[in-house]
């Protein structure tokens, strides 16, 4: 039995008391080998990496893993394609947007399946609310990074949020350059990755016109 994702760590804890593996969420906001060490004594098997996270950040994390005698110990994952998930409120947005209580809130996130665009006061796309969920208003997309993942990367999470983006699935498991589904486009972003900007939105240069 395998304990589907750990989020917080009083998950982390009862896995651990149960003796249950468990993938350590990109919540856990784990950024070093020591942590990854006391992760993997609790049952931990994989790890995804806190999506703030560069491809830099993460190949000296994974070096410092070896050093430590930890490096296969584990399996990385990272969330490579969705809006990227920020953070969590008590709060829900969506019924707060519609003046209803948490009690009555009739479940009207149902009605903005993609979530409701939050702007800044200079009209720019800043966020994507979704129930209790903030996440990045543009969509991360790393489809054209894969390859600066070998040996790093053993599992790649997408986020689909449409039937459109659901038929990227495939685009991804077969990896063709010259697929355009495979390119970010002006609704990206995949700043973090390259250590700038999350909301900007980077070519490597191999593919720079």
């Amino acid at each position: 039995c395998l304990v589907d994702e750990a989020s917080d760590m009083a998950t982390v804890n009862l896995a651990a008391a149960s003796k249950l593996p468990f993938v350590a969420s990109h919540a856990l906001n784990i950024y070093n080998a020591a942590t990854l060490k006391i992760m993997l004594r609790h049952g931990m098997v994989r790890w995804c990496m806190p999506v703030e996270l560069s491809r830099d950040w993460l190949a000296q994390l994974l070096y410092d893993c070896e050093q430590a005698g930890i490096r296969d110990k584990f399996e990385t994952e990272i969330f490579g394609y969705g809006h990227l998930p920020l953070a969590l409120s008590a709060r829900c947005f969506t019924a707060r947007s519609e003046h209803r209580d948490k009690d009555h809130c009739q479940t009207c996130c149902q009605h903005y399946p993609q979530g409701r665009k939050v702007l800044s006061r200079e009209g720019q796309p800043v966020f994507t609310l979704n129930g209790i969920q903030t996440m990045s208003s543009h969509c991360y997309h790393l489809g054209n990074a894969q390859k600066s993942m070998t040996s790093l990367v053993d599992v790649f999470r997408l986020s689909p949020d449409d039937a459109a983006s659901l038929a990227l699935i495939s685009a991804f498991k077969q990896q063709q350059p010259d697929d355009p589904r495979l390119h970010p486009g002006p609704q990206h972003c995949n700043g973090y990755w390259y250590a700038i900007e999350g909301m900007a939105r980077h070519f490597p240069a191999a593919q720079s016109a």
